[in-house]
């Protein structure tokens, strides 16, 4: 659990261009921007680079996001986490995490976890 903790407190307490800059290294520009939830790629270039402010509601997700991301680091690599984000998952009905994340984090959460689990 004090993996988990530290990973909340990361998610809590980085600056928002810091967090997505954190996301855009792992994930790539274009994932995180599926992850937000929004159709733009460059938006999320834009806000790594404290140009732009993502709305509330889209910070959210991406803190979200980087929370799961970093529980996942802290055992996987980058690649693996990656793979994890876009591959069919059984815990979320076959659907990728990175999808179900902008409706349903706390599913995601716990897939990450039982992933974890198993590995």
């Amino acid at each position: 659990m004090a993996i988990e903790q530290a990973a909340h407190d990361r998610a809590v307490r980085l600056t928002v261009p810091a967090i997505v800059g954190s996301l855009q290294d792992v994930l790539g520009q274009r994932l995180v921007a599926v992850l937000a939830g929004v159709s733009d790629a460059k938006a999320v270039g834009k806000w790594a680079r404290g140009e732009r402010s993502p709305h509330p509601d889209v910070e959210q997700r991406l803190r979200q996001s980087f929370q799961i991301v970093q529980l996942l680091l802290e055992r996987e690599s980058a690649d693996t986490v990656r793979a994890w984000m876009v591959g069919m998952n059984p815990d979320l009905e076959d659907r990728a995490p990175a999808l179900v994340l902008t409706e349903d984090p706390v599913r995601v959460l716990r897939a990450a976890r039982a992933f974890l689990a198993t590995g």
